[in-house]
């Protein structure tokens, strides 16, 4: 296994190798993924008067998500937003790939939970979201080793498809926990 870079923080720096899908499972070369976005009203009143409202689906999933702007762009706060689902997406491959890869190292997990943050910079050019931070507390049967955790968390890092997509940071600083 890799060694961990040193310091409490792991930063996602380069594009998994294709070798890293395999880990994974992954047999095709290709997967496709469609989504449909609706949005109905009118901006006939300008800027202010529209609303931000609008639904998600993506086939074959039978969820349809409300969504929204975020309320610092006179969206509902009542309902999740772009920025928000980006941080979701990111939180949820790695937690997708840190599991594929404890269960085939043996590593027991019992539990996972991220607190994400992403960071919306609206002063550069353009705007962008410039950093993902995420957090997870991961909870081990006692007398695992926490750097072997941290080692498989950092390896689902890398290979993370979300994360190896974006061209922000995104960084990690996790807690193993032991009974």
């Amino acid at each position: 296994m890799k060694s961990l870079p040193t310091g409490p923080l792991y930063v996602r720096h380069s594009s998994a190798p294709t070798e890293r899908l395999r880990q994974y499972g992954a047999s095709l070369t290709q997967h496709t993924y469609s989504s449909l976005v609706v949005w109905n009203g009118t901006t006939a009143g300008g800027y202010r008067s529209y609303r931000r409202d609008h639904t998600a689906s993506a086939c074959p999933a039978l969820q349809e998500l409300c969504l929204s702007a975020d309320p610092a762009f006179r969206g509902n706060p009542e309902l999740l937003n772009p920025e928000q689902l980006l941080t979701v997406a990111a939180s949820s491959c790695l937690l997708l790939s840190f599991l594929a890869l404890a269960s085939r190292t043996g590593l027991d997990i019992h539990s996972y939970q991220d607190r994400s943050a992403a960071v919306l910079d609206t002063s550069t050019e353009p705007v962008r979201v410039t950093e993902i931070v995420l957090s997870p507390t991961i909870h081990v049967t006692s007398g695992t080793d926490a750097s072997q955790v941290k080692a498989v968390l950092e390896s689902a890092h890398l290979g993370c498809y979300i994360a190896n997509t974006l061209n922000c940071p995104v960084r990690l600083e996790p807690t193993v926990v032991e009974p």
